[in-house]
């Protein structure tokens, strides 16, 4: 059987690495925010075509390189954010010889969900 993932966590492995990704989301939260408030106060102020520069913009350039660093850490690790508004995570994981993914959403107290790689979140069923 071909598998779509490198990695593949047991419970216990992912469950070691949550209080990592607790750490992990508000900061990708602050940054996409922050990012989005640029992207508006760009487009407001600055018609296509302009020639953008200076400390403002240098901020904002930062700011994406610190956000796609946080995201390629998480992606070599194999571990999914669905939604950082929700805090929606997935980790692949092998469940009777097939790829599955568990679940976990932020404000949950521990990994308690598994779902099918195509099902999604409404698919969400206990472990």
């Amino acid at each position: 059987m071909k598998l779509q993932f490198p990695r593949h966590y047991t419970l216990e492995e992912a469950r070691a690495l949550l209080p990592w990704v607790r750490e992990q989301l508000p900061a990708l939260r602050e940054l996409h925010d922050k990012l989005n408030r640029y992207r508006r106060n760009l487009q407001r102020h600055f018609p296509d075509g302009y020639d953008l520069g200076g400390p403002a913009v240098q901020d904002h350039i930062r700011q994406w390189f610190e956000l796609f660093d946080r995201h390629r850490e998480l992606e070599q690790r194999c571990i999914i954010v669905r939604d950082v508004e929700r805090g929606l995570v997935d980790f692949p994981s092998l469940r009777d010889g097939r790829e599955v993914f568990l679940c976990w959403e932020e404000g949950e107290p521990d990994i308690a969900y598994w779902h099918e790689l195509h099902a999604g979140y409404a698919g969400r069923q206990p472990l």
